[in-house]
């Protein structure tokens, strides 16, 4: 078989031997696509050869991508997606007709049966887009319009939602920000989009979805969120939920949620047991207790076991008539009294005292060196996006601050918080540190003063929590000491207060919480801005800071503006790699659109040569406090000194000093801490 190239005039120019075919199809230049009963070939005219093949019978119509990357085939009831090279990438079977189909801008395929248009993503995903009364003929998508002609040949022009497909593109690329962009402001809450992201492994995208508290609890389970999981099991309160909960919280060596949910199935053998490798020996003594008013005598003697407690296993076992084994317990362990007062009760007539053996060895469980009181230690891991986003969600409640994100700019926070990138949108990292501009000065006059903050009636909790509104707009603004001064003010008003319940008494806690960790940020990059930068050490020592200060406990909103500045710091002192670990966690807030854009240049800058060209006091992946004095980080495991009030950690050298972030309290001083209602004196 033949296939003739002719010119415009009509003359044959070149005649092609082909394989047998019935029809042809474009496929670039100097390339044909030519179909037989069942298969399609990419034939290249200029070198006469055979490039590609694919299996599909009765090919109707060839549908090109706009930049020829990829080919929709579109037969009766099948569809089939390939790349250029003709390898195939997703294969579709619909049940009734297939009449059209055109690509859209983004790379998905638009496609329409007798009484749907329906869309296919290159990955094999394919949904119904909307229903259709009469069959239409696709011509061009574009946006929410998709172009076509009806049977009488009417140009028409239809209105389609995008939102699903678009979504699973936006996953698929990893674009995360417009996923979470689309899960906030769509309508796309639904069973099916539910199961395809548990399906696609994404169970923390669809935990922004759930409310029904059965999927929230296995959704939670599945990407190990244990906190919302927690949440889920308490408003359940069922067995089976609170057995799982307990399973992956003891993976996570989370043994304070494995306790509560051994004690909420009442599994008394893995609460001791529990108790034994946390080296818990009081708990364990009352696990010992109850076993004995359960008139468990199993559990009894295990926990009797546990505690190496040899005079009870001799109670126990005379309580249950193994008289022989409490003589040998006794007598073996030198409780020669107990063994006596046992030998005398054997009748010799009828039992036979059994025999002590010489050469025992004692068996008894080490005492712990350390009881564990807090979890496992776990390397401070990024978490993902949407689970860092779902985190700042749920975080605070009234204590969390009231800004858009979108509205926050970087005025007040220097150019140090500015993504510098030039007109081409490129990002040079060799211009060196140059000057920074300053936050902006304090506003004259207005404000609070300490005096009159301090004279406060003592219900006015949540008047505390209303000022901490004010301290977040002044961090927004850039103006940081008096940011300092009203959350010092707002720390030093608790003490005074008087509440009534536990939940009061946990919001005063954490409103100190807050604002230390506020007051040793803040302070740190008042201190960081003055700091010179001639020398290198100097401006290394600069970086050091900025990156600690992304390990205080932020609300988002500062969060991404403070990872800013790290981010541009370090990429100027063309240390990449751990730029990149402050550009991927920044992502992980998701921040405005521009900024999100910013930040993934960036991050390509950076993964191209994923180096540190300088050492620096920083490990990110060890867990550390910041020092409030000298603002250098305390490891994890090493010595440190705590505020009474404000719980500011120091060097142990800071001992017996004032402590910087109340200015009034001493630092190690043992105490017996704050007392702000008559329910902490029962």
């Amino acid at each position: 078989m033949q296939i003739l190239i002719k010119n415009l005039k009509n003359e044959i120019t070149k005649k092609v031997q082909v394989p047998n075919c019935d029809e042809i199809f474009y496929a670039g230049t100097g390339n044909l696509l030519l179909r037989d009963t069942d298969s399609i070939t990419l034939f290249d005219v200029q070198q006469k050869r055979t490039l590609a093949s694919v299996k599909i019978s009765k090919v109707k119509y060839v549908i090109w991508s706009a930049d020829m990357s990829h080919v929709a085939l579109l037969a009766k009831h099948a569809i089939m997606i390939c790349n250029r090279k003709l390898e195939s990438l997703c294969n579709i079977h619909e049940n009734i007709r297939v009449k059209s189909g055109a690509w859209d801008e983004s790379g998905v395929f638009i496609y329409t049966t007798s009484n749907h248009i329906k869309y296919a993503v290159t990955t094999g995903d394919h949904g119904i887009i909307r229903t259709l009364d009469l069959p239409i003929y696709v011509t061009r998508v574009k946006g929410n319009n998709v172009y076509c002609l009806d049977r009488e040949c009417r140009p028409r022009v239809l209105t389609i939602d995008p939102t699903e497909f678009k979504f699973k593109l936006a996953l698929i690329n990893r674009k995360y920000d417009e996923v979470l962009h689309m899960v906030r402001n769509a309508k796309l809450v639904g069973q099916s989009i539910i199961a395809y992201l548990q399906k696609k492994g994404y169970p923390e995208v669809a935990l922004h979805f759930v409310k029904d508290e059965k999927t929230r609890f296995s959704l939670a389970l599945e990407c190990g969120n244990i906190e919302i999981a927690l949440e889920a099991a308490k408003a359940l309160d069922d067995k089976n939920c609170w057995e799982k909960l307990g399973e992956v919280a003891l993976l996570q060596g989370n043994h304070q949620i494995v306790e509560m949910c051994y004690q909420r199935t009442k599994n008394f053998d893995r609460l001791s047991f529990l108790y034994l490798i946390t080296g818990n020996l009081e708990k364990l003594r009352k696990m010992m207790k109850i076993a004995e008013i359960r008139k468990d005598m199993s559990g009894h003697y295990q926990n009797a076991l546990y505690l190496g407690d040899v005079a009870e296993r001799v109670r126990i076992l005379k309580n249950c008539g193994q008289k022989s084994l409490a003589y040998l317990t006794a007598a073996t362990h030198g409780l020669d009294e107990e063994a006596e007062s046992l030998k005398e009760t054997f009748d010799p007539e009828k039992e036979t005292i059994p025999d002590i053996d010489p050469n025992a060895k004692l068996l008894q469980p080490p005492a712990p060196v350390m009881p564990l009181d807090t979890n496992w230690p776990l390397l401070t891991v990024s978490k993902g996006f949407f689970e860092g986003t779902i985190a700042s969600k749920g975080k605070g409640g009234a204590l969390a601050a009231d800004i858009d994100i979108d509205t926050v700019g970087t005025e007040g926070w220097g150019e140090d918080a500015e993504l510098q990138l030039d007109e081409d949108g490129f990002v040079d990292a060799g211009e060196g540190f140059g000057e920074e501009g300053l936050g902006k000065g304090q506003e004259e006059g207005g404000g609070w003063e300490v005096e009159e903050d301090l004279d406060l009636p003592p219900e006015l909790l949540n008047d505390l929590i209303q000022r901490l509104q004010l301290c977040y707009q002044l961090t927004t603004a850039g103006k940081f000491e008096e940011a300092v001064e009203k959350f010092r003010s707002i720390l030093l008003s608790v003490p005074l207060l008087v509440v009534d319940n536990k939940q009061e008494i946990a919001e005063a806690q954490q409103l100190i919480a807050i604002c230390r960790e506020y007051i040793v940020g803040l302070s740190m990059e008042i201190e960081r801005k003055k700091l010179p930068k001639d020398t290198l050490e100097q401006q290394k020592r600069i970086c050091e800071m900025a990156a600690y200060f992304t390990h205080s406990n932020l609300q988002p909103v500062h969060m991404i503006l403070v990872l800013r500045t790290a981010l541009n710091l370090f990429f100027k002192l063309k240390n990449f790699k751990t730029a990149a670990t402050f550009a991927r966690r920044l992502l992980e807030l998701g921040p405005k659109p521009e900024v999100a854009q910013q930040t993934r240049k960036i991050l390509s800058a950076c993964e191209k040569n994923p180096t540190d060209t300088y050492q620096l006091n920083y490990d990110m992946h060890n867990p550390f406090d910041i020092c409030a004095a000298s603002y250098r980080p305390i490891y994890r495991g090493k010595p440190v000194e705590k505020c009474p009030l404000s719980g500011a950690c120091y060097c142990p050298e800071f001992r017996g000093q004032i402590c910087r972030v109340t200015t009034v309290t001493e630092i190690g001083k043992d105490v017996i801490g704050l007392r702000i209602s008559p329910l902490q004196f029962r």
